[in-house]
């Protein structure tokens, strides 16, 4: 499994003319599955990508993580994160997670997430936290205000 997750200002999703997603500040998440890739992976990824401290503390430095910040979550399938591009000038995807089995994946991830930010909200007393999402498999347009720019990759095979 693979996170690529950009610290932004602001974010949205399109699919056909409409917004299915928009945050303000927080992280837009690329989400690329594998067949490999189980719930136990997908939540050591999770807790991982949550408690990230890359926002800026009062003296600059990257000290506070997304709830720090009240910050939220727009959460996008791709699968083009596992393209293969050894051989030729045509990327492969065939290490990319059969369509089932990755947009189960995917909806396990938003669940867990979507319960996050649930408890943050919960716990502060407000509903500042959002969890947004494109559509498993649509043709996606997506704005990006990168913050930083910051990014990072998360890969299970490294953490």
């Amino acid at each position: 499994m693979k996170l690529l997750i950009q610290r932004v200002k602001e974010a949205s999703v399109t699919i056909d003319g409409n917004i299915s997603g928009s945050i303000d500040q927080g992280f837009f998440v690329l989400i690329g599955v594998t067949d490999s890739d189980t719930e136990e992976t997908a939540d050591k990824l999770v807790k991982k990508m949550l408690g990230l401290r890359i926002f800026a503390d009062e003296e600059g430095k990257t000290n506070k993580s997304l709830s720090d910040v009240g910050g939220s979550l727009l959460l996008v399938s791709q699968f083009t994160l596992y393209a293969d591009c050894k051989k030729g000038n045509r990327p492969s995807f065939i290490k990319s997670g059969s369509p089932e089995h990755a947009e189960a994946i995917y909806d396990y991830i938003v669940e867990k997430c979507k319960s996050w930010a649930k408890e943050e909200n919960n716990s502060t007393g407000s509903d500042r936290i959002k969890v947004e999402t494109g559509s498993f498999g649509a043709d996606m347009s997506c704005h990006i205000l990168n913050d930083g720019p910051f990014t990072i990759m998360l890969d299970s095979t490294e953490i």
